[in-house]
């Protein structure tokens, strides 16, 4: 059984972000928040908005996407409309216009008006997503533009669950997380798009299956995962389970995901039970990408080492050592 638990540690380095990554999404998402404060005091005149971080950054999942542009989701929770009563309240459409001229030449691109929130991108680099939300009688509605409208919505109460989950299972269903969020990336380019981050999350977290050694978590959990997804593959969020997560998926999208999730189990399972760890790390390779280290067999690394040597000699025997070089 090829154990590749450094091998692993090396992945997630790989794909997890860093402390520069790190501070850089923080000092953008407080200067949108600076912009759109000041856009409410001045030319709205109204109470400020709070701001509540929320999705894989809040959760502490964010990968590194092989794009190069990642996300951060932050919540702009609107403090002066009535929490008792919603006749007088904006439309959603309203609300992402505040957003849309609050954050308006902040970066270079136009800021985009999306159906749930407004995206500002930092082209190349990330991008930070603003979903707006009011409070009605103690229930969290987010402004969502088209037919839903204002809706019932607490990504705040996910994240909680989502924290509890870690606290019972430890970091390494973190670790899974971004592993599974990165194999979903690596397999987005070879197959076509795959479920949202947030789905993967509800998926691990839900069929969690822990080891001392993370190649076999992941294994496992992937086993469990598609026990769950086959023959129906169906979602809903564990705080609020009359929201289906995978509702805007198409027939097509559940196949390709129920395929490339038991692709992954089989070679993950080959993967834990093979001897040969050169062997084992390939099969990884093929579920996530080159970011999973290339293992080379002691043989084969042996006789790179003997080939180096070898044309060393050659060339020392055709460009012999000048006594004089250094004269």
């Amino acid at each position: 059984m090829a154990d590749l638990k450094s091998e692993f540690m090396t992945f997630h380095d790989r794909i997890a972000l860093n402390s520069g990554k790190k501070e850089a999404l923080r000092k953008a998402r407080n200067a949108i928040r600076d912009r759109i404060r000041k856009y409410f005091r001045e030319n709205l005149k109204v109470r400020l908005p709070g701001f509540l971080g929320q999705g894989s950054y809040a959760m502490g999942t964010t990968v590194n996407p092989l794009s190069g542009e990642f996300d951060i989701d932050d919540g702009v929770y609107l403090q002066h409309l009535d929490g008792s009563n919603d006749s007088n309240w904006p439309t959603p459409e309203t609300v992402h216009r505040w957003l849309v001229n609050a954050t308006d030449g902040h970066t270079k691109e136009k800021p985009i008006d999306k159906r749930t929130c407004v995206r500002v991108r930092y082209a190349g680099q990330y991008h930070v997503d603003l979903p707006a939300y009011a409070n009605l009688n103690d229930e969290y509605m987010l402004a969502e533009r088209g037919k839903k409208g204002w809706h019932r919505s607490d990504p705040l109460a996910l994240t909680v669950w989502f924290k509890q989950k870690v606290q019972v299972n430890g970091e390494q269903l973190r670790r899974l997380v971004r592993y599974l969020k990165a194999w979903a990336d690596f397999q987005s380019g070879r197959r076509g798009k795959m479920p949202s981050g947030l789905i993967l999350t509800v998926l691990a977290a839900q069929h969690f299956c822990g080891d001392e050694r993370d190649d076999v978590s992941l294994a496992n959990t992937s086993q469990a995962i598609y026990n769950a997804v086959y023959p129906i593959f169906c979602v809903y969020n564990p705080v609020d389970n009359q929201e289906e997560l995978t509702a805007r998926l198409t027939d097509e999208q559940k196949q390709r995901f129920q395929d490339a999730i038991s692709d992954m189990s089989s070679d993950a399972a080959n993967a834990i039970a093979n001897g040969d760890r050169e062997e084992a790390s390939n099969l990884w390779r093929r579920q996530v990408g080159d970011r999973f280290p290339l293992i080379e067999t002691s043989i084969e690394a042996g006789q790179k080492q003997k080939d180096v040597a070898k044309l060393a000699s050659v060339y020392a025997a055709k460009n012999p050592a000048k006594p004089w070089a250094h004269l």
